[in-house]
């Protein structure tokens, strides 16, 4: 009965893994999407989001079934838990990829990003996608020094972030209210598809070290 339910909380790892990947192929093909207005890809993100919300509800079905058949305690408990959390930052980064796809469509034919601007999301979007994959090995290894390094990919999106602001903003500015807000929201999107990524990684110190890392400043990561 042990090696089976032992055997359950390991696919129940596997899945929210599954789902980290789910989201970075969708951030990666949003980003390409964007950056090419491309509609085509725009549409196969769009269409797959019901997958991530599905699998979002078979990571929670799985885990509250593990709740309350087999009462886990200690690291278990902790697992069962960080799952369930984990999910709704996963499904949340899905949704946000699918906001990406959703503004290259409704530009399309035209590009949503001007060219000043092209250079940043393309690090932005190659920025994030690294964060869902490492967050998925993270997830697999419950590496704590791995989780922690995450925050300098986050911290590399905060940056970007703040900076498309002062683009925006300058004098020189010659593309209108539409794109700036356009690109106010897509800047938002990417950051806080970081910070998910980084909520995840710091549910799985949890699991490992059964301390949540804090996040305010100054708190240890």
């Amino acid at each position: 009965m042990r090696e089976a339910y032992h055997v359950e909380l390991d696919e129940l790892a596997g899945n929210l893994a599954k789902m980290s990947a789910q989201v970075a192929t969708a951030m990666e093909t949003a980003t390409k999407a964007l950056l090419d207005a491309d509609l085509a890809l725009a549409q196969r993100v769009i269409g797959d989001d019901a997958k991530v919300d599905d699998a979002r509800a078979e990571c929670e079905e799985q885990a509250y079934a593990l709740l309350a058949l087999q009462a886990p305690v200690a690291t278990d408990l902790r697992t069962v838990l960080a799952v369930i959390h984990a999910a709704e930052s996963l499904e949340r980064m899905g949704d946000l990829a699918l906001h990406v796809a959703k503004a290259a469509r409704r530009r399309y034919p035209n590009n949503a990003l001007p060219d000043v601007v092209r250079p940043y999301f393309s690090e932005m979007g190659e920025a994030v996608v690294s964060l869902a994959r490492r967050t998925e090995e993270v997830i697999k290894s419950r590496d704590v020094d791995a989780a922690r390094s995450l925050e300098a990919d986050d911290d590399r999106v905060d940056e970007i972030h703040r900076h498309l602001f002062s683009v925006i903003m300058a004098k020189d500015w010659e593309f209108g209210v539409a794109a700036a807000v356009d690109i106010t929201l897509l800047g938002r999107f990417y950051e806080r598809y970081a910070d998910h990524a980084v909520s995840v990684a710091k549910r799985m110190v949890f699991v490992a070290t059964g301390k949540m890392p804090g996040y305010g400043p100054g708190d240890d990561f």
